[in-house]
């Protein structure tokens, strides 16, 4: 958190809008045949045959999604990519490319955008996509970033949210809260740092649940698990705002019930150290944290014994008729509903 008052500053104005795309993106390489044209033309060209496309945006804001006061820029631009691969998975698509919009206010130099378009190409070549286009422009009020990305799939393996039938089991691929956590950990050391400049905070045994904000991973791996084991999801969505949130849109989506068991959350140890640290109730934060990136979906009973005791998945529940409702069972035993309550936009 302490900055480097020796390196250098290239002021943006030096190179002018044309010539900083160019050097921002002047590495990005082109690595799927769907690519026709990327970079350097009025726009980029495509071409998927005979498969489906789909298409999701997300725009991230200095000051409401990311705090530049410990989050790198570099890790801001792997995340950034990140969060956008994560709902082209949650179709059980493929993702092939993205464009990369930025607005920037003139106290960023040149070096500080080289770090964040480092970010968004490691992201890029990690999970093998291309950067295909975008733009840039200035800002009075700090840095905005808005990621399209662009996937594809096979015609009749798309999931929606709204496939969901009772008697189906609810699934979670990985464990939650971590990232909510991480970012309590942050919050927590950037209030020490400003009353004691010179203090070093020892992160080292939160070093996973502060991967899990500062650089989080999008399940691609998941979309290939299901295709080897054959196993079509009835419905997918990923876990940005929350479980409980997730867990609403696809029952209201797809018009069912559920009953959620609070013994069933997957949490790794540290997210439970860690509760147990700031007082925090560690379902609470599972449910309501956000950001674990993780992805959720339902499978027919028929399809339970192709992931029995498979590592990368808990199943967390099951699909009732919507009549129902939605509830959470406690340890106890007690049904209590699940209430959206996560990340929102907007709040005053």
């Amino acid at each position: 958190m302490i900055e480097d008052k020796n390196q250098q500053s290239t002021p943006l104005s030096d190179l002018g809008e044309f010539g900083l795309i160019d050097h921002l993106t002047k590495n990005f390489k082109i690595k799927h045949t769907s690519t026709i044209k990327g970079i350097g033309d009025d726009a980029a060209v495509l071409e998927f045959k005979n498969k489906k496309i789909v298409v999701t945006n997300d725009l991230l804001v200095e000051g409401v999604h990311f705090d530049l006061s410990y989050m790198p820029l570099k890790h801001l631009g792997y995340k950034a990519v990140i969060v956008n691969l994560s709902d082209v998975y949650a179709m059980n698509a493929s993702a092939t490319q993205i464009t990369v919009s930025i607005a920037v206010s003139n106290r960023f130099p040149l070096e500080a955008l080289e770090d964040l378009y480092a970010g968004i190409e490691t992201a890029a070549n990690i999970y093998n996509i291309d950067v295909v286009g975008g733009d840039t422009t200035s800002s009075t009020t700090g840095l905005l970033i808005s990621v399209t990305a662009i996937g594809e799939v096979e015609a009749g393996a798309e999931v929606y949210r709204s496939g969901a039938k009772p008697n189906d089991l609810l699934v979670v691929s990985g464990d939650l809260g971590g990232a909510y956590m991480g970012f309590q950990v942050l919050e927590r050391e950037k209030e020490v740092y400003k009353v004691n400049p010179n203090s070093q905070p020892d992160l080292e045994p939160y070093s996973y649940i502060i991967e899990r904000q500062l650089k989080p991973e999008a399940r691609k791996d998941v979309v290939k698990l299901l295709s080897d084991l054959k196993l079509k999801p009835t419905s997918m969505i990923d876990i940005s705002d929350g479980l409980s949130s997730e867990i609403i849109h696809i029952c209201k989506q797809s018009k069912v019930g559920c009953d959620l068991y609070e013994e069933k959350i997957p949490l790794d140890p540290q997210v439970i150290s860690t509760c147990e640290e700031f007082n925090i109730d560690s379902t609470t934060v599972a449910l309501n944290g956000g950001e674990d990136y993780e992805l959720l979906f339902t499978i027919s009973q028929d399809d339970y014994p192709k992931i029995k005791a498979n590592p990368n998945f808990s199943i967390i529940g099951h699909i009732k008729e919507e009549s129902e409702g939605m509830h959470l069972v406690t340890r106890a035993e007690t049904r209590i509903p699940i209430k959206a309550q996560g990340w929102k936009n907007f709040n005053a």
